[in-house]
């Protein structure tokens, strides 16, 4: 069931193509000022104890209340999109502002001086992977039906890649597409897709030929969620959440007109995609925030249970900062190779740093809290780092796991020689 709908008006106003970034701000400020609430001023030390305190890396909430965090941070997006600030470098025609990289990347900063609406893997997914892949490979029809709802939220897009039978292999799903006319025939399961329950649409690999080796035989769809034959159930997670969710599509027909690429090239499509989920070096370029919490809740944390004069404490926290400051210039590096628009393989890298140091965090705010991470006490700031804990796990696997990024990185960047393969031959006559 998709978020309540909010209204948008027909697109942003025009902006001067050449428009310094200090002109481009100020004039963001001001509309942020009368739009948004700007953040305390203030050292972490001071803001303890104020406000919410997230630091989850997948939410533990209701059914009904994912739905209407949902619809706010819509309602964020549509609002920005009045004015073009939820798609600053994306062209015009797609209702962005036309600017640069830079421009985005600076809007970003300057929105996370003011509260933030929340954020959701869905809206991710959504504006950023499938919008992007939609830019990519479709055709003028489908950019012009996809993409500027898609920047706006006002549709909601999944991603229908994993497959129980096929874990790290993406190339060897089994989810058949069969051809019938103007239509395709869909049967088939996938897992792990966040917020399907939410989706108006899906990104749908799928095989349509099984005489050829795995990763030829694949094509790409936008899937209606709502069509007939298609099931979706949510999935429990041990955070408490159920954002995960499994679909099966039993006899599903979808217009061929909805085929995203080339018949056979779906795993280009899927590449692509899964490019631009690897890819951070824009991290919070739309004024969100990360997931997983903050250097600054970390510190907080530390402060509040006294323990910032052991030497030990001092330590692993100065380890945490420079981590954190490697990852972001390392994704600052990757930004400027990606000029072309599309991410290139250093995008394995920075998601690699990105889930151990979500693994690393988890260490120290277990050293730092001991107990209290497990108690609920009703103290602030210290149980709520338990859904940072359980849930920072599944990154080391979402987007491909940290050994297949370990892979493309020395055979992409580094150019080793591949793995060994058993696979080669037709899909159909592969041992599964």
């Amino acid at each position: 069931m998709p978020p309540p709908a909010v209204t948008t008006t027909a697109g942003p106003p025009q902006v001067d193509p050449d428009i310094s970034v200090d002109d481009f701000l100020a004039d963001a400020e001001t509309w942020l000022d009368d739009h948004a609430v700007r953040r305390p001023d203030r050292v972490v030390e001071q803001q303890w104890g104020e406000g919410d305190f997230d630091v989850a890396v997948f939410h533990d909430l209701s059914f009904d209340a994912e739905r209407v965090m949902l619809a706010d941070i819509v309602g964020w997006l549509q609002a920005k999109a009045e004015r073009g600030y939820h798609a600053v470098s994306w062209p015009v025609e797609h209702g962005g502002l036309g600017l640069s990289r830079r421009h985005a990347r600076a809007y970003g900063r300057l929105e996370r001086q003011y509260e933030s609406h929340g954020r959701h893997e869905l809206i991710g997914v959504t504006t950023n992977l499938i919008s992007n892949t939609v830019r990519v490979f479709g055709t003028d029809e489908q950019q012009t039906q996809f993409i500027g709802p898609l920047l706006r939220g006002d549709l909601l897009a999944c991603q229908l890649f994993s497959e129980p039978g096929a874990g790290s292999d993406l190339a060897g799903l089994a989810c058949r597409a069969v051809r019938d006319g103007d239509e395709w025939v869909i049967n088939g399961q996938k897992v792990w897709s966040s917020g399907a329950q939410f989706s108006q649409f899906g990104e749908l690999i799928a095989r349509t030929d099984a005489d050829e080796v795995k990763h030829k035989g694949l094509t790409a769809f936008m899937l209606p969620m709502d069509a007939d034959g298609v099931e979706v159930r949510p999935i429990r997670q041990m955070s408490g959440g159920s954002s995960f969710c499994e679909v099966f599509f039993s006899d599903v027909r979808v217009s061929d007109e909805l085929r995203l690429g080339p018949v056979g090239e779906g795993w280009k499509v899927a590449l692509t995609t899964l490019g631009f989920e690897r890819d951070h070096s824009d991290s919070g370029a739309d004024g969100g925030g990360g997931s997983g919490g903050s250097f600054k809740q970390l510190l907080g944390t530390a402060v509040h249970a006294g323990v910032t004069a052991d030497p030990l404490v001092r330590d692993r926290l100065t380890e945490m900062y420079i981590r954190h400051r490697v990852e972001s210039l390392t994704n600052r590096r990757a930004a400027d190779l990606a000029r072309s628009g599309t991410p290139g393989p250093e995008g394995s890298l920075g998601k690699i740093m990105w889930t151990e140091n979500m693994r690393a965090m988890s260490d120290v705010v277990s050293s730092v809290l001991g107990p209290k991470l497990i108690a609920d006490t009703g103290e602030w700031g210290t149980f709520e780092w338990g859904e940072h804990v359980l849930g920072a796990p599944g990154y080391r696997i979402a987007g491909g796991s940290d050994e297949v990024q370990r892979n493309i990185i020395g055979e992409r960047v580094l150019g080793l020689p591949k793995e060994p393969r058993t696979d080669a031959g037709p899909w159909k006559d592969v041992p599964r």
